[in-house]
């Protein structure tokens, strides 16, 4: 099956919002310090070690351009560059580097100077940093110009807001990737297209792309709408909560998870016990990120997401010949420290989220954006 986009709908407006139409509209990323994003590593540096442990503040610089900078500085191999996880370009940014030494003279570090990255301190780590190797990310975003859609929450837009963010706060987030992973592209005429899916879709149809890199980001977004696409189901079905017999369980804090047989029942543990655990949040319901071998799901989980996937036979082939393994990824999403503040029209948000998961999916309940 082929999917058309048509520059009125982009792909993030297919899938199912949890909590209702959008209460407001908003401007989002006016400037970069409308989108503050601060790592959480969840562990603090050595001391000592041959990786240099960088944490840097980056205004408009995307996350493999820093690393440039630091292999150009350091006179030191970009592939000896590590960082724990990408950040977004458009924004304020903490994060953190491990730049490993080797047989390389040490950099002067004091000495380090660039208009848009700032280098708040320099320390000594005994390993590098790798893919994932992060607790979360805090973020800090401003939205402009916020005002209600509805005409029932004008009078009392704060309410609405206060009712909606706590239900966010109480109930989670569809654990969608964002409108990030997907890119877009713009055309002289003002009409959008999504880049990188865009891209993808033209590889599961035959086209060959040689870039590496723009292959590797197509790849990863055809995968992430195949997530996306399963997600909605189980949301728009109300099964998001629903505990399938056959379904992946994550356990909290790891990537860990047990199959529930075809009574429910798992580790021991009846359905009962199951469901309290998921209220708890020490388990997760997982959905696909396809890839090449047996499925990890089976019984009921297994009937639902092949029915959510039978019309994108291209994009399966595509993933398991680009040699991507199945993987899971919990449905879910619950923000950790949310606060907010209105003064007049501007809109603040406040929370904490784990790896890998995106703030725009926690906005994307709460309004849209002009």
């Amino acid at each position: 099956m082929t999917l058309a986009f048509s520059s009125a709908s982009p792909e993030i407006a297919r899938w199912t919002r949890l909590h209702g139409a959008a209460i407001g509209k908003a401007a989002f990323k006016i400037k970069p310090e409308d989108f503050i994003v601060q790592e959480n590593l969840g562990f603090e540096p050595t001391g000592e070690g041959e990786h240099h442990f960088l944490h840097v503040q980056k205004r408009n610089v995307n996350t493999a351009y820093a690393a440039e900078v630091f292999a150009r500085f350091s006179g030191i191999p970009l592939r000896d560059i590590s960082y724990a996880g990408r950040k977004d370009k458009y924004a304020l940014t903490e994060q953190y580097f491990t730049v490993y030494q080797g047989k390389h003279a040490a950099p002067d570090w004091n000495s380090f100077s660039h208009p848009d990255i700032n280098l708040l301190s320099a320390t000594r780590h005994n390993k590098k940093l790798k893919t994932g190797a992060l607790q979360g990310n805090t973020f800090i975003i401003k939205l402009h110009e916020f005002a209600p859609i509805d005409s029932e929450n004008a009078g009392n837009i704060e309410k609405a807001v206060a009712n909606r963010i706590n239900t966010i706060a109480k109930e989670g987030v569809p654990n969608y990737y964002g409108q990030q992973r997907f890119g877009e592209m713009h055309t002289a005429n003002g009409t959008v297209y999504n880049g990188n899916l865009h891209l993808g879709m033209r590889m599961a149809e035959g086209e060959v792309i040689k870039n590496r890199n723009k292959r590797s980001m197509a790849i990863s977004a055809l995968r992430s709408f195949l997530f996306n696409e399963i997600v909605s189901n189980r949301v728009s079905q109300q099964l998001h909560e629903t505990i399938l017999s056959g379904d992946a369980l994550q356990l909290a804090g790891s990537n860990s998870f047990f199959i529930c047989d075809a009574n429910k029942q798992a580790k021991g543990q009846n359905e009962e016990e199951l469901n309290e655990r998921l209220r708890q949040r020490d388990i997760f319901i997982t959905a696909s990120l396809a890839g090449k071998g047996k499925a990890l799901v089976e019984e009921e989980a297994l009937k639902f997401e092949q029915a959510c996937l039978n019309d994108h036979e291209n994009i399966l082939r595509t993933l398991v010949s680009a040699g991507l393994k199945q993987e899971r990824r919990p449905i879910m999403l619950y923000p950790a420290d949310l606060g907010w503040t209105l003064k007049e029209n501007e809109l603040e948000l406040r929370f904490s989220l784990t790896s890998g998961a995106f703030a725009t999916s926690v906005l994307r309940e709460l309004c849209e954006f002009y």
